[in-house]
């Protein structure tokens, strides 16, 4: 299909280069072009040429929300200066409805718009994590003249009303030092302007840009090739670096996934944050059906980076499964300004979070005593949440309150669901078939054209399946009942018990701060009752004492964040130094690392009569 649509992206091209058009004609292409060559106060020119309207007037709509981040962004906040012109180059009526709409009159005239677009990363507050009202960064913008951009095209390009459907041509104008990277084909052969072609609206809303100085590699998994593309602004990583940990991880969910296929080639682009006061802070990634925007903070370690990526970009990958494959009406035809949001994000979100888990283990890329690591944690997440909550009324109202407060718990009980569901399936057919046969069987009856009624699916997964997953479906995801985790592990034969898990120097359970930051001086300081743990005291920290500088770099306020992203990277026995300042005088203390350990309720595998079916449930 990708290959059609390219293809018939150049024949349009080439026939829109080669033929002219008298005034009449009518025009059924809307020619957006944006300009990143002349950036002024930080802002980029977009312009539309404009198809023929038969009505007297049009609305033309920046999106309020889009795909993936289940909530209202307003992007229409970032486009300012909008104008309307006829063929001549007259001014045209146009009146700002709302926030994302204008209304333009005597469109029958109409043949171009301009407008102005500020980039989203600017507005981003707090310290490492965005602000409530901030755009989640990896379905941002960025606007760095010259250096980078980031093109989320949904945050750059509208659309008009009843236009919809009409095909896209887009041209950005760039400098000839930065390359543009997406899984689109650039049918412009210039250094400084691409144009891609694209069916409609949402197809070119699916396919995000990125222009940077280029560094990127390309690999094969089957036929499908992945392109990573890598922004470092200090030039601290390297897409070369990152590329051999994606390769191995995605050709293992490629032996994981089997048959499942839905595009041939696959677009990574990582933007590396340097966490400036003017820069993006909301860490992790935002899936497209070919493509994977992913911000990450540059200051990670190499091996915590990796780590992250392997979460999230298989996260986002595993996507190609659902929405990009099963998905319902409200997905099939998404209104990016007035939303009908679908009762099943426990599939859409959970069920990929779910395969980003179980892959690793299926795949040996973690063992066992993580996966249950992993899901021990998510239950104990997911019971600081709403466990009472009906989770297709939260996804269904995921936009309004109280909904919307419950929507992380998408990828902590909703993973949790999947997990119970594939555990029913295996215990039913024992064995032989699990959820992933599931999400097969029900892309064969979709596919990426046919979408469900919400309605349905809970009828169609039980007739695909078992009685005991519709009653499970139900009762637990439908009905407001907390699951009993563990009489789901019990079928697998594992049950509860108490475990032990690496801590971090400076938190307690991470969330609470050993550590505290005296407001007069900015030093960080021990807190001064609090029980110390195994790293202070193997060092011989003392409650009170001042952290000046570990590693011979200093740390005070204003960098504290970068000390516990290092921290993350420590491991037991490596050499540290640590000043302090104890009493008033400054000493440097040397020594090993012990990092702190911490028991938690976990699971443990116990029943050995059960071991059949279990190794089918995690490496089936």
């Amino acid at each position: 299909m990708k290959k059609i649509i390219l293809s018939l992206a150049m024949v349009s091209f080439l026939w829109s280069c080669t033929s002219t058009q008298n005034a009449t004609s009518t025009k059924n292409e809307v020619d957006v072009t944006i300009d990143l060559i002349n950036v002024k106060d930080d802002k980029v020119m977009v312009t539309i040429a404009t198809p023929t309207f038969t009505t007297e007037t049009t609305t033309f709509y920046i999106p309020k929300t889009v795909p993936g981040t289940y909530s209202e962004d307003d992007y229409g906040r970032f486009v300012e200066n909008v104008k309307a012109f006829d063929a001549k180059g007259n001014a045209l009526k146009i009146a700002k409805i709302d926030e994302n709409s204008y209304t333009i009159s005597e469109a029958t005239k109409l043949a171009k718009i301009t407008y102005l677009v500020n980039d989203t990363y600017d507005t981003e507050g707090g310290a490492g994590f965005g602000e409530s009202e901030d755009v989640f960064s990896p379905a941002g913008t960025n606007i760095n003249a010259g250096v980078n951009f980031m093109l989320n095209t949904h945050g750059f390009v509208g659309y008009f009303k009843g236009k919809e459907e009409t095909q896209y041509k887009l041209t950005v104008k760039h400098p000839a030092n930065l390359l543009g990277v997406s899984a689109m084909t650039d049918a412009d052969a210039s250094d400084t302007s691409d144009v891609f072609v694209m069916p409609k609206y949402a197809n070119l809303v699916e396919m995000p840009i990125m222009y940077s100085k280029p560094d990127y590699t390309s690999f094969m998994v089957d036929d499908m090739e992945i392109i990573i593309s890598v922004y470092s602004p200090t030039g601290k990583y390297t897409a070369k670096q990152i590329t051999p940990n994606m390769e191995n991880m995605m050709k293992a969910q490629k032996r994981f996934l089997g048959p499942i296929n839905s595009t041939k080639k696959y677009a990574i682009l990582l933007y590396l944050s340097d966490m400036k006061a003017k820069d993006a802070k909301g860490f992790g990634a935002l899936e497209h059906p070919t493509s994977t925007t992913v911000v990450m903070p540059e200051m990670m370690g190499l091996e915590m980076l990796q780590e992250q990526l392997k979460d999230v970009v298989s996260h986002e990958f595993f996507h190609i499964v659902t929405p990009l494959t099963v998905h319902s009406n409200e997905i099939q035809y998404f209104d990016f300004n007035k939303p009908e949001m679908s009762e099943h994000l426990w599939m859409y979100e959970g069920v990929t979070e779910y395969f980003a888990n179980l892959f690793q283990v299926n795949q040996g890329l973690i063992d066992e005593k993580e996966f249950y690591e992993r899901m021990a944690g998510k239950i104990a997440q997911s019971r600081q949440m709403n466990d009472n909550m009906s989770f297709t009324k939260m996804s269904k109202n995921v936009l309004n309150a109280p909904y919307k407060d419950q929507y992380l718990n998408v990828y902590q009980k909703g993973a949790l669901i999947a997990m119970c569901i594939d555990i029913q399936i295996r215990e039913s057919s024992n064995g032989k078939k699990g959820i992933l046969n599931l999400m097969q069987d029900l892309a064969n009856e979709y596919g990426t054209k046919k979408a469900f009624k919400d309605e349905e699916l809970f009828g169609k997964i039980t007739e695909l399946t078992y009685p005991e997953v519709g009653a499970f479906l139900d009762k637990y995801v439908a009905g407001e009942t907390p699951i009993p985790y563990e009489q789901y592990f019990a079928k697998m034969g594992v049950t509860e018990a108490t475990i032990e898990v690496v801590g971090n120097p400076f938190l307690k359970g991470q969330t609470q701060p050993y550590i505290t930051v005296d407001p007069n001086t900015k030093e960080i300081m021990i807190l001064p009752e609090i029980e110390l743990n195994s790293f202070m005291t193997t060092l011989g920290l003392k409650n009170n004492d001042k952290i000046i500088a570990i590693n011979d770099k200093a740390y005070n306020l204003d960098n504290i964040y970068d000390m516990i992203m290092a921290s993350m990277n420590w491991k037991d026995g490596e050499a540290i130094s640590v000043k302090i300042k104890r009493d008033g005088k400054e000493q440097t203390i040397k020594g090993k690392i012990v990092m702190p350990k911490e028991k938690q309720d976990g699971y443990q595998s116990t029943d050995e009569s059960k071991k059949a079916v279990r190794e089918a449930w995690l490496r089936g």
